[in-house]
């Protein structure tokens, strides 16, 4: 299944005692729909107010209700802030985060100086002037293969801080609104916020984009920008087969 959440009001994608979880939601509701005790596995896990247009999860069920009725009944069924976009039988062995070969996020900010009300739920305000032609400069030398301890929370257990980005993107949807569109094989924590973070910095003149390598190779967390909040970021898409230019569009 491909599930899309507003995640201001969870506590995150992973279930936990006592909180309100997107994973947990899930499994309540399809558990009460087909009467088995049903354990969902998803694609990757949020952080308390990260939102996502494409997380896929995976489960198992005996359920007789046909393939195609799943989004129309889990749309009654879901809070508002949870839906099903929607679902595919596959094999018993597929596992939605093991078997994925790339994932796409997108950190975006409102430069205004008062926020939109509509969107301010998904987008970081930040009032100030951007320059995104040092951004674009800086976004490029991330990627490519690196060890990406210094994008990495401190509070991250992975010893192994490889990863490779296909694509960072920095581009303007909108007047005043910056989007950061990011591609690779893998996500450390809080690693996209700590990208838009240090882009941020670059943008504001307080970084030269030619510090990015210097950055990378010194394999400290103090040496990048701070963790941005959750609000701006969206998990955008995940995908199970060979990451390809052309395959994203965002991921140039």
């Amino acid at each position: 299944m491909t599930v899309a959440y507003d995640g201001t009001d969870f506590f995150g994608f992973q279930r936990q005692p006592w909180q309100r979880t997107v994973q947990g939601t899930l499994e309540e509701t399809l558990s009460r729909i087909t009467g088995e005790n049903v354990t969902v596995t998803g694609a990757g896990r949020t952080d308390a107010g990260v939102h996502a247009r494409g997380q896929v999860i995976h489960w198992e069920t005996n359920s007789p209700i046909p393939l195609e009725r799943w989004p129309v009944i889990l749309d009654r069924a879901l809070p508002r802030d949870l839906t099903v976009l929607d679902t595919e039988e596959v094999p018993l062995d597929f596992h939605a985060r093991k078997d994925a070969c790339w994932k796409q996020y997108c950190y975006t900010l409102d430069t205004h100086k008062i926020p939109d009300v509509f969107t301010r739920r998904f987008r970081t305000h930040l009032p100030v002037l951007l320059d995104i032609d040092r951004m674009k400069e800086a976004g490029s030398h991330l990627v490519g293969t690196h060890d990406f301890t210094s994008f990495s929370s401190a509070k991250s257990p992975v010893t192994d801080r490889v990863r490779t980005l296909y694509g960072c993107r920095i581009t303007e949807p909108e007047d005043g609104v910056v989007a950061i569109t990011v591609t690779g094989n893998g996500f450390l924590y809080n690693m996209v916020r700590i990208i838009a973070g240090t882009l941020v910095q670059v943008g504001k003149g307080e970084l030269s984009p030619a510090a990015i390598p210097e950055i990378l190779e010194a394999k400290d967390r103090g040496r990048a920008g701070k963790t941005l909040p959750p609000e701006g970021l969206v998990m955008v898409k995940v995908c199970y087969t060979p990451w390809k230019e052309e395959t994203s569009e965002a991921g140039s």
